[in-house]
């Protein structure tokens, strides 16, 4: 199959930005390194480690968190809070590219405070900035405007040397207005960014780096918001090139992600991929979330207008679990409005009361001097406002402490109705996600039953057809040369036919798991005796599989632990997956009683026990155990350790998801080759079964 033309040019060009070999750090990082080794003093040390956190940002996010929290230890101990501010402000920094908005503003505005203390200057716009990111990304660009033009009017005050920073100001300036629709400002502020870009001199960078990627890329952005797709696509292989010597994934792995969407829009799937898998690989050694979940996503999409269903399957679990570990913006917005909210409430109250006592103190000199010129008139009026003035203080402290008491409850209660409403949603979307991946595998295998039924039966009917054309040759009076040679052949499509049909049995085995899979339904859970659904379970298996091994005899060993007490599950989900497991320990002392191992004894244990956080069930047998190299892939689907035609390779998978997805459970397997496998059942305890 021959690739279009600019598919293939752009193969190659993109063949010309691969980074080589990642070298987990910035090229201001050895300077940063030469200098803290220098360095005698506390405060430089400290603000020399804010630095070099700053240089790994796009690189190695472990090594921001590492040298942020040194710093920010070194700060409080000398109690130096301009060093404290910076570090502060690096963590937050951290924090933002790993999605968590959030606490993100939390560490922000702590070190905005320590900034303004200390007047760092520089330190406040780069807080501000950071902020105006945060803000940026919540889709709040009015917001984010403000943060950033405070930022650049400090920067423009101190007329700082760090061109780095003004540069990302105002490129943020300019993509803020991108996104806000407003495309002739974002040009004329992109356009001074590239400016001052193009205006430093190279190497004299500070430890945040050359800007120039980040840049680059939002010029592609206006462009393709403009629809020049062409000069959006020079920009974005510009940004990929010149982000290889400042070793920063990020931009890169953005400038990729944009080159992917682009050609996912002029339908160019090829290209799409090829770029998205570029993306996908630079996010994960950073790890940058968002820019996995946005990849992941477009890959699945693109993989489904193939009908390439498993592989747009596994990119969507990859953006599940990417989007699983950020959190919503929406829900941080108003849990943040909601503080602000209740910071300002609370500041507007103190500054009455200061107010109300400054007017107090003013009436209760007055009153002093109007009783010195009158102490024998006005003692007792005076007296009487006093005990008044008294009185109505003592009831606005009441007023305000009941308001104080009444909104913290007020807040308690928000607090807990979200938690529900979070634990209500998840269940939901895990329920949809469930129903749509059933329907997807149910289709799936309904369209391959009937195929893989028909390869049997031909299979079939060839061995018997091969047979009788074998008995024909044997009644035709033939020379021994092509007889013997018709026969050889026949024993080939014989051998043929029979891995066939062995090949059509397995991937019958498959279908009917994917048909139980995708069966699956939400049931009701009930109060249930987990003993005895286990026992019951175990021993019900070990009939089936005598019933398949007649000369199969197993001791089984139970030990139950009576004060289990009700548990609330659903019991037939409950059951499919014991049923699995315990059909995976009688296979196991099954295949090692074939060995005819001199004294062995097969053995199926089943053991209950209530623990402080939940109950825990494990079975174990004494069976060939699992090769340490499958151990890792023992859930995967479709992955089995056994021969294909004895086993889908869906069990453990589909017990995995029934206790940790269906019951918020664990479940581990444990397995010495040769010796044993144990299996290790954690379902959690509500609080209402709890004595």
């Amino acid at each position: 199959m021959k690739l279009p033309y600019a598919v293939l040019i752009g193969f190659l060009l993109a063949a010309i930005l691969v980074p080589p070999p990642s070298k987990a750090q910035s090229p201001q990082t050895p300077a940063l390194r030469y200098a803290l080794s220098q360095a005698t003093a506390d405060t430089s040390r400290v603000l020399l480690l804010a630095d070099l956190s700053a240089s790994f940002r796009y690189s190695r996010l472990d090594s921001v968190l590492l040298y942020a929290e040194q710093g920010l230890a070194l700060a409080r101990r000398i109690k130096y809070a301009k060093g404290e501010g910076r570090c502060l402000a690096r963590l937050g920094m951290l924090q933002g590219e790993r999605g968590n908005l959030a606490q993100a503003l939390r560490l922000n505005l702590q070190a905005l405070q320590l900034n303004e203390a200390s007047h760092d200057l520089e330190g406040t716009a780069r807080t501000l900035n950071q902020i105006g990111l945060l803000h940026q990304a919540l889709d709040d660009h009015r917001l984010a405007l403000q943060h950033y033009f405070r930022a650049w009017r400090i920067y423009r005050q101190v007329r700082t040397h760090d061109t780095s920073q003004l540069v990302s100001v105002l490129a943020n300036i300019g993509a803020t207005y991108t996104g806000a629709g407003k495309l002739d400002s974002a040009a004329y502020f992109l356009e001074k960014a590239e400016a001052e870009v193009m205006r430093e001199t190279p190497g004299r960078w500070s430890s945040w780096g050359n800007p120039e990627p980040y840049v680059l890329r939002e010029l592609g952005l206006l462009a393709a918001a403009r629809n020049q797709d062409r000069q959006a696509l020079q920009f974005y292989r510009r940004s990929a090139q010149a982000a290889v010597p400042e070793n920063d994934l990020r931009s890169a792995c953005r400038a990729y992600q944009y080159l992917a969407e682009l050609y996912q829009g002029q339908q160019q799937t090829d290209s799409s991929v090829y770029y998205g898998r570029k993306a996908l690989s630079m996010g994960q050694k950073l790890p940058y979330m968002v820019g996995i979940a946005h990849t992941s996503g477009l890959l699945a999409d693109a993989f489904a207008s193939r009908q390439q269903a498993d592989s747009a399957l596994r990119y969507l679990r990859l953006r599940q679990r990417a989007e699983d570990s950020l959190y919503n913006p929406l829900r941080i917005k108003q849990l943040d409005a909601i503080a602000l909210s209740e910071v300002q409430r609370q500041q507007k109250v103190e500054q009455e009361q200061d107010a109300y006592k400054v007017r107090l103190y003013i009436y209760a000199l007055l009153a002093g001097l109007g009783g010195l010129l009158l102490i024998t008139l006005l003692q007792a009026r005076h007296n009487r406002q006093q005990r008044r003035t008294n009185a109505q203080l003592q009831e606005l402290n009441t007023q305000v402490t009941e308001q104080k008491e009444t909104l913290t409850t007020q807040r308690d209660e928000l607090s807990a109705m979200l938690r529900e409403l979070k634990t209500t949603q998840d269940q939901l979307v895990m329920r949809d996600r469930m129903a749509s991946l059933g329907e997807l595998m149910a289709g799936v295998a309904h369209e391959l039953q009937q195929p893989v039924q028909a390869v049997e039966d031909l299979a079939g009917v060839s061995e018997q057809l091969t047979g009788e054309m074998r008995a024909a040759l044997q009644a035709t009076q033939l020379a021994k040369e092509p007889a013997e040679t018709m026969k050889d052949m026949l024993d080939t499509l014989r051998q043929h036919q029979a891995t066939l049909r062995r090949h059509g049995q397995r991937a019958s085995i498959i279908v009917r798991g994917m048909l139980a899979h995708a069966g699956r339904q939400p049931s009701v859970r009930q109060a249930s005796d987990l003993n005895e659904l286990a026992e019951n379970y175990l021993r019900l298996t070990y009939h089936d599989t005598q019933a398949k091994a007649p000369k199969l005899e197993v001791q089984l060993q139970v030990d139950l632990d009576e004060a289990l007490g009700p548990i609330h599950m659903v019991r037939h989900d409950i059951g499919r997956a014991l049923i699995n497991i315990f059909l995976n320990a009688f296979q196991a002392v099954q295949e090692r009683s074939r060995q005819s191992e001199a004294g062995y004894v097969p053995q199926v244990l089943l053991q209950t026990r209530r623990t402080t956080t939940g109950i825990e069930l494990r079975v174990r047998d004494n069976g060939l155990g699992i090769p340490r190299a499958a151990q890792a892939r023992v859930f995967e689907r479709f992955f089995s350790t056994k021969a294909p035609e004895e086993a889908a390779g869906l069990g453990l998978a589909l017990s995995k998801e029934i206790i940790e997805a269906g019951h918020e459970g664990t479940l581990m397997v444990e397995s010495e080759p040769g010796v044993y496998t144990e299996v290790i059942v954690w379902l959690p305890t509500p609080p209402t079964q709890e004595s």
